[in-house]
C-alpha cells in the first residue's frame, strides 16, 4: 500500500505535460506587461482617474515588495528582491513539474510564476514594479498593485485551498 506522498510524486512524474502549464504562465506573464504598458502610456504618473467611488486606475511606482515594503531601503532591495524571485521562480517550475495531476495545483503555481516574472521583468527593465489598481473607501487607500500581483495571490490562495482539499483527514485516525 502507498502514502499519499508517493502516491503524489508518482502522479507528478509527467514533464511533458507539467510543462504545458508553463504556456499559461507565459500569457499571465504577457497579459500582465500589456497591462501595465497601457497604464503607463495611458496616464501620467500619479495620476488617478476614478472609475467607481471604491476604484481608480492610478499610476505608481513601487521600488519595495509588497505593499511598499522596503521602498525607502535605499537601492539594495532591487537585487535581492530580483534574485528573491528568480530562486523562487526555478522553484516553482521545479514543482511544477513534480506537481501532481490535480489542475488547481499546476493552475495555482502557474500563476504563481507568471505573476513572479511579470514584477521581475518590471525590476529589470525599470528598477521598480509598475502599478496602476487603486481600491479605496472614503480616505482609506489600499496600497495600489497590478495584476502580477493578482496572479501571486489567487495562486497563493488556490495554491492553499488545493493542499488542504489534497491532505488525507489525519482527525479520523
Amino acid at each position: 500500500m502507498s502514502t499519499y506522498s508517493q502516491q503524489v510524486a508518482e502522479q507528478g512524474r509527467e514533464p511533458g505535460r507539467a510543462m504545458h502549464w508553463l504556456w499559461l504562465s507565459l500569457l499571465l506573464l504577457l497579459v500582465d506587461q500589456a497591462s501595465k504598458y497601457l497604464a503607463r502610456v495611458m496616464l501620467a504618473y500619479g495620476e488617478n482617474v476614478p472609475v467607481t467611488s471604491f476604484f481608480n486606475w492610478t499610476h505608481r511606482h513601487n521600488p519595495g515588495a509588497a505593499f511598499s515594503f522596503l521602498a525607502n531601503a535605499g537601492g539594495w532591495q532591487q537585487p535581492f528582491l530580483i534574485g528573491l524571485a528568480l530562486v523562487i521562480s526555478v522553484l516553482l517550475v521545479y514543482w511544477l513539474w513534480r506537481s501532481p495531476r490535480i489542475l488547481s495545483y499546476r493552475f495555482a503555481l502557474s500563476a504563481i510564476l507568471g505573476g513572479a516574472l511579470g514584477n521581475v521583468m518590471d525590476r529589470l527593465r525599470l528598477g521598480y514594479v509598475e502599478d496602476f489598481l487603486d481600491f479605496h473607501y472614503a480616505h482609506w487607500h489600499w496600497p495600489s498593485f497590478n495584476l502580477a500581483d493578482v496572479w501571486i495571490v489567487v495562486g497563493a490562495v488556490l495554491f492553499v485551498w488545493a493542499e488542504i482539499r489534497q491532505q488525507p483527514d489525519k482527525r479520523r485516525r
